[in-house]
Order: C-alpha cells, then structure tokens, then sequence
C-alpha cells in the first residue's frame, strides 16, 4: 500500500520538487531538508547562495541527517510542513548502521561459481 501511494505522489504532484540535505530529523514523522538557490547580485554580479529549510513529511522516519532527498509540495499538512519526501537520492554513511552501510553502498556480490560444472 505505502509503495502504491509513493508511486501515485509521483505521477500526481503537479507543484515544486526541490532536492535538498535532511539538517533535522528529530520531530516524528518530519524531517527539516535545507534546499539551497543561487542567484546574481543585481549591483555586483556575483553568484549568491540562499538557503531556505522546508519540513517535509516523512510517514515512515526513514531519513537520517545528512541524506540527499527530493521533497515535493503536497496540500498542507500542518501549520509549517507544505512538502511530503519523494525519494531518498543518496544517503549518509555517518548515521547508519554498519550493516546497513555496507548493504547500501557495495554492490551486489557475484555467487560463487558452479563446483560441479566442468
């Protein structure tokens, strides 16, 4: 069911996907993903970074701090949180448990070959 519904999220949501890093994920089923922008400076020309947090809501509390998400915005859920998580890019190493870790990040291992074939 939770598969289904992340799939019609995807087909459904028509406003603004945003990718950004997870900087708080200590509120149950939130998360706070700081999204950054660059724009010119009218007068001097040179590129400026802006940074903006969204909460974002996360049903399963599956981010950790430090991971690559993409939000997109969603009817509101609460006075603050406008944004559900879409998918989780890439995760953070830090804050995972080893074997989760080492899942994640490795490939898939070759089984080893056939004694019996000759």
């Amino acid at each position: 069911m939770k598969q289904e519904a992340s799939l019609v999220l995807d087909i459904v949501s028509k406003g603004r996907r945003m990718f950004g890093k997870v900087v708080s994920n200590k509120m149950q089923k939130t998360i706070v993903v700081a999204v950054d922008s660059f724009r010119i400076h009218p007068k001097y020309k040179r590129q400026i970074r802006r940074t903006r947090k969204f909460k974002a809501h996360d049903e399963d509390n599956i981010c950790n701090i430090g991971d690559t998400v993409e939000i997109v915005e969603s009817r509101p859920i609460s006075k603050d949180k406008h944004f559900r998580l879409a998918k989780v890019m890439h995760r953070n190493p830090e804050f995972m448990s080893p074997a989760a870790a080492a899942a994640f990040s490795s490939p898939p291992e070759a089984p080893p070959p056939d004694k019996n074939a000759t």
